[in-house]
């Protein structure tokens, strides 16, 4: 194409720069609606990852509701989530710096709700207005048991800092939901070893006079069913999701038992990483604004629970979550491969949406950006997997005859999440500059059914590893890449991936870890409460299996490594220790071939700091660019590469 200039993959000059994705850019996380206000919480990297509350009022004006000196999340379970809760103009919310919990009047100061000398942390709070109080899941973290204890507490609101437990005996609860009438209260628990997306159980009580449970009874769950967001119906009508189908499907509670309200072989749940997760929100007492996914791409839709006809809602997004719905309107998070992530406003009379918020306020030319395409690929035992391919994209640049691009394969985290489609400008800095990315949905990964995410039990580090490298492969044997300069990174579980591939498989030829697990056994025997029995399936459990532990543990066989290796790391993660990275590096240096170690003091699992993503990102392509011998466009702050 005329005015393209010829330049080899990887040194293309992009508009896409670290700089631009951490100064315009925040992370949008938890939406309310309070008549017609709409609030939502945003991650700033400006501001070292604070998180602030915001609110848009019905005439359109926006501000900050929390003050600069507060940071409304919490470290419930360590992932958190469902910070804050609005009722009537009021603001109740989470502190980060001391765990207490604050009520903040329209106008006033916060002021705590919660003794401060308490290692306590709160999430997932409703109002019980009548009795005066909150209602929301506690972690006590002031005991000397080995783990901290979670219940369902009551919080007062007159001023006597009094917190009362409801509910105890469980090892994890959450999604306490208050009958419209105030007589029942419903809530989910789950115990060890199950995640909430393996097994959990749906509980109602009857509330007494004094505001304690009264009789309480199984509605639905168990070992070998997820339940997800119950919520009751504006006439009183409990609804949830249970998977009980093979497929995360809405339900409502009936005297039969259970009622499935739109049978589909789709995913209308997610995995519970974090408190307060919607998929859906009522109406009407008969009409339910839900979102579902099928092979990778989210749908908005109406659901009429009386007929059980679904309708669905043109929208140009492909990734919807947190829908919340009032007075005729419903407030959802989306985005589409044009478009990064926003808070949207869906009016349902005049059927028309608006853009309250966009994660990242950058106009990028459409040039520059490459389109997502959704794959599904061979893999072991005659499988399939997933994933979304990006090829190189630059409206500026071509490549010269003949040359095929590097690739990038990312690992998600969890390993029980998934990617999505929806504009990313970590990636679009990747395909923009000349890399291939391919974002893989590996067996494990959810969105794809029951089935497909228990392709992991038992198998993490083999099947997560085979459908990456697959993957990877299958690109490569059609002509989409250059199988000579293969790379894959991930972070958390996405980077466990990244060690086994380069350990257990020869397919990359470099790669890069963020706070990824090397030590199977360390893990089991140093993480959080939520996570410390997840390994018991996806390996099997300790110390009864510590022979899988130890052969699927990178650490162990860097014999195997081959090639060279970039980590970066939060010093104060508590999920993945800096052990963690500091043993492989070690191992790596004394095998002699190129390593870097890039640690970040403050940060924890996952980086906040606007600063540090900006380091990490530019740091890992500065590190291919040796390793794959391209030069990039632009200088980069070089990181430091031992043994090259």
């Amino acid at each position: 194409m005329a005015g393209e200039q010829v330049a080899p993959y990887g040194s293309w000059k992009s508009p896409i720069t670290s700089e631009l994705l951490v100064s315009e850019t925040v992370g949008l996380g938890q939406i309310a609606l309070d008549g017609e206000d709409v609030y939502w919480s945003e991650l700033r990297p400006k501001e070292g990852g604070r998180n602030v509350i915001v609110r848009q009022t019905h005439d359109g004006k926006i501000s900050d509701v929390n003050p600069a000196t507060f940071n409304a999340r919490n470290r419930i379970q360590e992932y958190g989530g469902a910070a804050f809760f609005v009722a009537e103009g009021t603001v109740y919310f989470s502190n980060f710096t001391d765990g207490r919990l604050y009520r903040q009047t329209p106008g006033g100061e916060p002021q705590p709700l919660t003794p401060a000398e308490k290692d306590w942390r709160y999430a997932d709070c409703i109002a019980d207005t009548a009795r005066g109080r909150l209602i929301c899941v506690r972690e006590d973290h002031t005991g000397t048991s080995k783990e901290p204890v979670n219940t369902l507490v009551s919080v007062d609101l007159h001023g006597s800092e009094q917190v009362r437990v409801l509910v105890a005996g469980e090892d994890f609860y959450s999604s306490p939901r208050l009958s419209p009438d105030g007589s029942k209260l419903a809530w989910l628990s789950w115990n060890h070893p199950n995640l909430p997306w393996d097994g959990t159980e749906l509980w109602v009580a009857e509330l007494n006079a004094d505001g304690y449970l009264g009789d309480s009874h199984l509605v639905a769950g168990g070992v070998s069913e997820s339940v997800f967001q119950p919520e009751w119906s504006p006439d009183g009508v409990l609804h949830f999701i249970s998977d009980r189908s093979g497929w995360w499907n809405l339900y409502r509670s009936c005297a039969g038992g259970a009622e499935n309200l739109c049978e589909m072989e789709a995913e209308f749940g997610l995995p519970q990483w974090v408190f307060g997760m919607r998929t859906y929100a009522f109406a009407s007492e008969s009409r339910i604004i839900c979102t579902y996914t099928q092979q990778g791409t989210w749908h908005l839709a109406s659901l009429d629970t009386a007929a059980k006809q679904l309708e669905k809602i043109e929208t140009p997004y492909t990734d919807i979550s947190d829908l919340q719905a009032s007075g005729g309107c419903v407030a959802f998070q989306a985005g589409s491969p044009k478009e990064p992530t926003a808070i949207v406003l869906l009016n349902l009379t005049e059927g028309t949406m608006q853009v309250l918020r966009r994660s990242s306020q950058v106009a990028i030319d459409a040039g520059y950006l490459s389109a997502p395409q959704a794959i599904e690929f061979p893999t072991e035992n005659g499988l399939t997997a997933h994933a979304f391919f990006y090829p190189p994209q630059n409206r500026d640049f071509t490549a010269p005859a003949g040359e095929k691009p590097p690739l990038l394969v990312k690992s998600h985290g969890g390993p029980t999440a998934a990617t999505s489609s929806s504009l990313s400008l970590k990636i679009q800095y990747w395909t923009s500059r000349g890399f291939a990315v391919l974002d893989v949905n590996y067996g494990g990964s959810t969105g794809y059914g029951r089935a497909y995410r228990q392709r992991l039990d038992g198998q993490w580090g083999v099947v997560d590893v085979a459908d990456c490298a697959n993957g990877a492969s299958y690109l490569a044997e059609r002509g989409l890449v250059d199988g000579s300069r293969l790379a894959i990174a991930g972070g958390s579980a996405g980077g466990y991936t990244t060690l086994c591939a380069l350990t257990f498989r020869d397919v990359f030829k470099a790669g890069a870890s963020y706070y990824g697990v090397s030590d199977l056994e360390a893990l089991a025997k140093d993480t959080h409460k939520f996570e410390s029995r997840y390994l018991d399936r996806l390996i099997g459990p300790y110390p009864q299996r510590q022979d899988l532990y130890r052969q699927r543990s990178p650490i162990h066989f860097t014999e195997g490594l081959s090639c060279p290796l970039i980590f970066f790391q939060g010093l104060e993660d508590k999920v993945v220790p800096p052990s963690q990275a500091e043993m492989m590096v070690a191992a790596l240096r004394a095998k002699g071939l190129p390593v870097a170690y890039v640690a970040f003091e403050g940060e924890g699992h996952g980086f906040r700091k606007a600063e540090n993503i900006k380091r990490a990102l530019d740091g890992e392509f500065y590190f291919y660019s040796r390793v794959f011998g391209f030069e990039p466009a632009e200088p980069i702050e070089p990181v430091a590469i031992e043994n090259l």
